[in-house]
Formats: structure tokens, C-alpha cells, sequence
């Protein structure tokens, strides 16, 4: 049974990789110099960043402060969830395990340099998140007391306005969400085991009873949450998130603060880097800018749709307040919390001293570990960071696991609103949850399973993108509009029916 489950999803896999990686897996494209190094997709996805960039105007600088602004002065309201709620949503799941496994990937394979280009993309990425979150407000519909919208309910309403099309891009959302979910429930338990064994000094074997009661602990919670509906999950990350993102800051300053004298340095490495990578890292402009471009995209996920859904679900006074929070977001996650993980993997310089060849054969976050290690320089703070690390990690992957939980159920209102339905979707979801923590505990292996993601991922692109430019027209009218401020936003301001908008209105 595995056997087969294993082959089939290593056809998808392949497919996925085929087409992540094309055209570089083509002889004469791959020949090109820099340019052979970046596949069709991140080229796509960085110029169509560029593009809105420069047809609103550097929207993403320019309106920065008033995004501050909104969320600082949102209020509670009785129709969807606040501005910040719907910010500490997205950011949830944004801000996961990724920002610590995936930038380290990123900089221990292109080096410091890749950080740069994280950046670039991330500054682009922030015009794109607009554009999606505000064509996301601009369609929402109401179920209830309740707004759902996103890529299902846009992509519906540009395509003719068939309920066909809504439903398929919201099955597709739902499966993505279903491949991630399991990963990230391993994640939060894995967390939970380096915890215990940090603190109590032993060692906790994969399978033993302490590690089902994590189980056991994480899928109460997890249906706590979930069967609380949506309002419930935001009142959980509203807490979540920000105790996250404090700790985490807090911990990686103290090292900052600990190494100060390698700052100018730190800047100095990423930028020069950028465009002359060390030969220890391939010596390759090409490997660092893709390295870095790709991370930063996956990352904050601008241009994928995957966060319109939440854009969706706020009370906005206008559809461009959200859709510049959202690109908030976008610098959140790049700016800010990938960038402190670099400065751990880049001032611990643990390729330049004993034991670099020992790093580069370690996993993923075991390199982040022992650069934390390096820069508070002992054992004991080896220890330390291992300790804090966990916590974070753990955090980060239980908020992913239920912002992917809240946006199945976003675009499974966008199939039926019927109770029982729903009620369906979140069994499911619980269920695959339990099926990937139970044989991840037994010892199988079902990592093929879980790398059907990465199709799911391509396939979520490969359908928003054209969407976005298909409603670019429609964002821009509503971006004129806001900065105009002549009167409210309606269907009669608008020019299309805007029921929801007439309503609030």
C-alpha cells in the first residue's frame, strides 16, 4: 500500500519539479549566464512584482505608514474580524518553520548574498500581495456575519461568474491545505519533544508514550480551535502570533547585541556577496540570486493566492486598507523575520571557522543551532538556543497549522455553507492530520506524500497569476478611488455590482 501511494506521488513530484525548474532543465536555456539559473516561474513571479510595482507607483513605500496606521486603530467589529485579526491570520500561517529551515537552505546553499536577493523579491512581492488582497476585498461576498473571499471567489467572479470555476480553485486550495497540514502537526510535536529533552537532559524515543500524549495534546487543541470556527482561530493567533514574533526578535537581538561588532560587517557580506559569491558557496552569481528570489517568494508567498483568503475575511473601511496591510505582511515576513534568521546563519560565520565542512553536512536546523551557538559562544549557549529555538519553532508550526486549517474552511464556504459540510471538511482535516503525526510516529515514511505540496503550490500559481493581471483594471479604478477619497466605495463608485460593498456602505 505505501509502496503504491509512494510511486504515484513520485510521478507528481517529478512533474512538479519539471515544471518549478523549467526552462533550466533545458540544455540551451541552462547555458545562459545568471539567467539560466532562474526557472520561468520566479521569473514571472519577481516581474510581475516589478509591474504593479510601477504602475501604482512604488504603492508598497508610499502608503507603508497609513497601513501602520489601520492596523494600530482597528476595531472590533460585529461583520468579519478586524483588520489586525485578519494581518495575525495571514501572518500565522506566513511566519512558519520556513522563515528558520528554508532561509537557512537558502543561505548555506547560495551564502550570504542570497539574503539580498530575499530582500528584492520581498519588495516587489509587497506590490503583488496588494493587488491580490485588495481584488480579494474587492469580491468578497457575506455568509452570515461572515466574509469569505480570496483566489475561489475572485477567480469566479473574473471568469463569467461561474460557481463551477469557484469550487474548483477552492477543492484545489483545500487539497494544497491537506498535503501541508501533517508536516506541520510533526513540526509542533517535534518542538515539543526537543522541549522536554532539552529541559529534563534525556533523550525521548520517537514512538514512546510521552510522544502520544503530544499527540493526543496537539489534536485537542487542533479541534478545539477548528470547531470554534473562524472567529475563534483569530482569537488564538491574536495571542499566538505576537508572543512569537516578540520572542523570537528578543532572542536573536540578544545575539545581535552579543556580536555587535560584526554588524557592519553582516551588511557589508550580504550586498557584495549578492553579485560575487565565495567559491565555497559555488562561486555563482546565478545560484545565490535564485537561491535568494525563491526563498523570499515561498516565504511570503506573494502571488500565490494562498493568502487572499484571509485579505478576504476583514471589515475594511476600503479595499485597498487591506490589501496594504497585507503587503505589510509581505515585509513582516521577509524584512524583518527571515532577515533576523540570517543574521544568525551570516555574523556565527561558521563556514569560516572549525568545523565548516561539519556544518554544511548538517540538516537544516541544526546549522541554525549551532550559528546561534557560535555567536553566544558556549556550550551552555548552545543549550539555550536549542531551548528558545524549540519554542519558536514550535509555535510557528502549530500558527501555520492552523492558518491552513482556517483557509480550508474559508474556501470551503465558498463550495456550500451547510453545516454539515463544514462540519465534514473539518473532520477530514483532523483526520489527515492525525494520519501523518500516527505514521510519522510508527516509522513509515510518507515523505512522497508530502511532497505533493509542491505540485498543489505550481498548480495555485500557475491559476492566480493570470488572474491577477485579468483584474489589475479593477484594482487600479479602486486604487484611484482611494486616493482620490471622494466618498465612499460602492457599486455606484465602482461601476460593477458590488453587493457587499453597498451593504457595508
Amino acid at each position: 500500500m505505501y509502496e503504491w501511494i509512494s510511486s504515484i506521488c513520485a510521478v507528481f513530484q517529478e512533474l512538479a519539479d519539471w515544471v518549478w525548474g523549467f526552462p533550466t532543465n533545458v540544455e540551451w536555456y541552462a547555458r545562459l549566464p545568471i539567467i539560466g539559473e532562474l526557472p520561468l516561474v520566479i521569473i514571472l513571479l519577481v516581474g510581475t512584482g516589478i509591474y504593479f510595482t510601477c504602475q501604482l507607483r512604488f504603492v508598497q513605500i508610499k502608503y507603508f505608514k497609513y497601513g501602520l496606521n489601520v492596523l494600530i486603530n482597528s476595531h472590533k467589529e460585529k461583520q468579519g474580524i478586524t483588520p489586525l485579526a485578519s494581518f495575525l491570520l495571514s501572518t500565522a500561517m506566513r511566519v512558519g518553520p520556513g522563515n528558520i529551515l528554508g532561509v537557512t537552505g537558502a543561505v548555506s546553499t547560495g551564502g550570504p548574498g542570497a539574503l539580498f536577493w530575499m530582500w528584492v523579491s520581498a519588495f516587489f512581492g509587497m506590490a503583488t500581495a496588494f493587488v491580490e488582497s485588495t481584488l480579494s476585498q474587492i469580491y468578497k461576498d457575506k455568509q452570515g456575519d461572515e466574509y469569505v473571499g480570496g483566489l475561489p471567489c475572485y477567480g469566479r467572479k473574473l471568469l463569467g461568474g461561474a460557481a463551477v470555476i469557484g469550487g474548483v480553485l477552492s477543492l484545489l486550495y483545500i487539497i494544497y491545505a491537506l498535503l501541508c497540514i501533517p508536516a506541520q502537526g510533526f513540526n509542533t510535536i517535534s518542538a515539543m519533544v526537543s522541549v522536554t529533552q532539552n529541559v529534563t537532559g534525556t533523550t525521548v524515543a520517537a514512538d514512546s508514550s510521552l510522544v502520544w500524549g503530544f499527540f493526543l495534546l496537539l489534536m485537542g487543541l487542533t479541534a478545539f480551535s477548528i470547531f470554534g470556527g473562524l472567529r475563534r482561530i483569530t482569537r488564538i493567533t491574536d495571542v499566538l502570533v505576537p508572543i512569537m514574533a516578540v520572542v523570537y526578535v528578543t532572542a536573536v537581538l540578544i545575539m545581535i547585541a552579543m556580536n555587535l561588532e560584526l554588524l557592519p560587517w553582516f551588511f557589508y557580506v550580504v550586498v557584495t556577496e549578492a553579485f560575487r559569491p565565495e567559491p565555497v558557496f559555488g562561486g555563482a552569481l546565478g545560484i545565490a540570486l535564485s537561491q535568494g528570489i525563491k526563498r523570499g517568494l515561498m516565504s511570503n508567498e506573494a502571488g500565490q493566492g494562498t493568502l487572499s483568503m484571509p485579505a478576504a475575511v476583514s471589515h475594511a473601511k476600503h479595499p485597498c486598507d487591506q490589501g496594504i496591510i497585507q503587503a505589510i505582511g509581505v515585509f513582516l515576513d521577509t524584512m524583518v523575520i527571515c532577515t533576523l534568521t540570517g543574521f544568525v546563519l551570516i555574523m556565527g560565520q561558521a563556514w569560516l571557522k572549525d568545523g565548516s565542512a561539519a556544518w554544511f553536512e548538517m540538516g537544516r536546523l541544526e546549522k541554525f543551532l549551532a550559528s546561534c551557538a557560535k555567536m553566544l559562544g558556549s556550550d551552555a549557549g548552545y543549550g539555550l538556543a536549542t531551548l528558545v529555538i524549540s519554542i519558536c519553532f514550535g509555535i510557528f508550526a502549530f500558527t501555520c497549522l492552523l492558518g491552513f486549517l482556517s483557509f480550508s474552511e474559508i474556501c470551503a464556504r465558498q463550495i456550500s455553507n451547510n453545516k454539515l459540510f463544514i462540519a465534514a471538511v473539518r473532520l477530514v482535516n483532523l483526520a489527515v492530520l492525525a494520519f501523518g503525526m500516527i505514521t510519522n510516529i510508527a516509522g513509515f515514511d510518507l515523505s512522497a506524500l508530502w511532497n505533493l505540496s509542491d505540485f498543489a503550490n505550481i498548480v495555485m500559481v500557475c491559476c492566480n497569476l493570470p488572474l491577477l493581471y485579468l483584474g489589475f483594471g479593477k484594482v487600479q479604478k479602486a486604487f484611484e478611488h482611494f486616493e482620490c477619497q471622494e466618498g465612499k466605495f460602492d457599486s455606484e463608485t465602482f461601476g460593477d455590482p458590488l453587493p457587499v460593498w453597498d451593504e457595508c456602505n
